[in-house]
């Protein structure tokens, strides 16, 4: 698989529109370690060998342990691992990256009601779909791990 182009210099304003949700991301009400898990599972999903390269590294800066990050991908059955609003958080990030089964469904919802403000569940859901898009733009340009996005 050999890289594509660089969006930086085929797309600027993309890549700075892009950015600029990223840097919303940093600065919301949402846990590192929760965008962290998000980032890692939405990546899984979507086959994303860059962005779970590089997240799985920042969340471990950030202080996750490896069995919480080796778990991740069926965190379904590691009881005792994940906290309850960790498993809606990561209920949420499944239904929306996989949009086209259902989307966000009215439960999961309803349980997110439970634990988070609708800003921190605006905050999650903009996680996610930030994460989404960093994947499209990276399968879809073949960034091999260790090259440069911008």
């Amino acid at each position: 698989m050999q890289k594509r182009f660089n969006i930086k210099e085929v797309a600027p304003s993309a890549l700075t529109a892009m950015i600029g949700l990223e840097t919303y991301i940093s600065k919301c009400s949402i846990s590192n370690s929760t965008k962290e898990l998000i980032k890692i599972r939405a990546s899984q999903i979507n086959g994303c060998a860059y962005c779970i390269n590089v997240h799985t590294q920042d969340a471990i800066k950030n202080g996750e342990t490896n069995q919480r990050i080796f778990l991740l991908n069926d965190w379904r059955e590691a009881e005792g691992i994940f906290t309850e609003e960790e498993k809606i958080v990561l209920a949420i990030t499944e239904e929306i990256t996989l949009i086209h089964q259902d989307g966000l469904n009215d439960d999961t919802y309803t349980n997110a009601l439970q634990f988070f403000s609708e800003t921190e569940i605006a905050d999650i859901i903009t996680a996610i779909i930030t994460i989404n898009m960093w994947n499209r733009v990276v399968r879809s340009t073949h960034l091999l791990i260790g090259q440069s996005l911008a």
